[in-house]
């Protein structure tokens, strides 16, 4: 079954038609499965203070991750030997994923939270784009994933 998506009023995506398979679903699936087998438990099943050190762990790997793909790129302009490794940072990407759906896991987040917060988010910076966005102000983040 297909459905569409209407995009916010201000957002400047067009409607777009998502496959039948719900990839960022599928994704939230699969990585739970993989946290499941490495003895990682459900945000519900931790205290307070663990979720505090897994969201931690998770930014931690997702910076070593964002290393492993700077690395991937040719950064050192005095350097002739480096190349571009399309496919390595093709999966720093892909590992960045999995450390970012990891955290959002914890935060409570399911797949539909993520995509309402980041159209919400995407509203916010055209909006923002739209002013100007001359001064630094997250008030107009407080919105963001209220009310669901």
């Amino acid at each position: 079954m297909l459905f569409m998506i209407t995009p916010l009023r201000g957002c400047r995506a067009e409607e777009t038609i998502m496959p039948e398979t719900d990839m960022l679903r599928e994704m939230f699936r699969m990585q739970e499965l993989l946290n499941k087998r490495i003895g990682v438990r459900k945000a519900e099943e931790m205290t307070e203070e663990e979720q505090h050190k897994w969201v931690l762990n998770y930014c931690r790997a997702m910076s070593q991750e964002i290393a492993e793909l700077t690395d991937s790129i040719p950064w050192k302009w005095w350097a002739k030997y480096q190349k571009f490794d399309l496919h390595n940072a093709r999966v720093e990407v892909v590992d960045m994923f999995h450390f970012l759906i990891s955290a959002a896991e914890i935060l409570g987040m399911s797949a539909d939270d993520v995509f309402n917060y980041y159209r919400d988010k995407n509203k916010v910076n055209f909006e923002r784009q739209d002013n100007g966005y001359t001064t630094k102000d997250e008030s107009d983040n407080a919105d963001i994933g209220k009310g669901r």
